[in-house]
């Protein structure tokens, strides 16, 4: 189903021209390594930081609005091995983890994704988590916006989402610092560990992504 920004209709007839294609399709995300920042490396995550990740992933406050439970070495290990082993995205339903690092002491303070949701819609989607004990440093910040970079001009995303419990005050403040659009609030959407939750819906546009950095 076309979006409806495709037609210019009256009483039904369409005036303009309908896009069968996007004008770019995502095709893959190979990043040349470590991904650099000002004050940051993201770089994919190794056996080395499974200390480091244990700190902030093992926390039950860290965990508390996100869908996993307190990470043991064994859960840890686990992902390692799999979903956190990918250092590119080539198609669809794929994920892109990757550790935050402070380039001046190599701290990891945390970890964030990119998961390619759509081909067809060019779609994409964010995530984020960081160890408590460096907050207020614009760490998370400076760190998903360069996924948002990633994700926007490298990969060809139209569209780029983030999930948040609504509880989750600091995630959805970074949500806003990133320049993101709150479109929906749903609420009572998912019973969620134990409990009914509401879920803060945002999005951005790779032409908002460009105003926003000023292009």
């Amino acid at each position: 189903m076309p979006d409806i920004g495709d037609l210019a209709v009256t009483g039904g007839a369409a005036l303009g021209t309908m896009v069968g294609v996007p004008a770019h399709t995502p095709s893959a995300l190979r990043p040349r390594y470590p991904v650099r920042t000002e004050r940051l490396t993201l770089r994919p995550l190794t056996a080395g930081d499974t200390d480091a990740l244990l700190a902030y992933r093992g926390l039950p406050d860290v965990c508390r609005y996100v869908p996993f439970e307190p990470m043991t070495r064994e859960v840890v290990d686990e992902r390692m091995a799999v979903q956190w082993a990918r250092t590119e995205l080539t198609a669809e339903g794929q994920g892109l983890t990757l550790g935050v690092e402070v380039a001046d002491s190599g701290a990891l303070v945390g970890d964030v994704v990119l998961f390619w949701h759509s081909t067809e819609h060019a779609g994409g989607e964010l995530g984020y988590i960081f160890d408590p004990a460096f907050s207020g440093h614009g760490y998370a910040t400076e760190a998903a916006s360069a996924m948002l970079r990633l994700g926007f001009d490298e990969l060809g995303l139209h569209r780029i989402v983030a999930r948040v419990d609504e509880r989750n005050e600091p995630s959805a403040k970074l949500a806003r610092r990133l320049g993101m659009r709150q479109e929906a609030r749903l609420v009572h959407n998912e019973y969620f560990k134990g409990e009914w939750t509401t879920e803060l819906n945002f999005a951005m546009l790779a032409d908002e992504w460009a105003a926003h950095r000023g292009i």
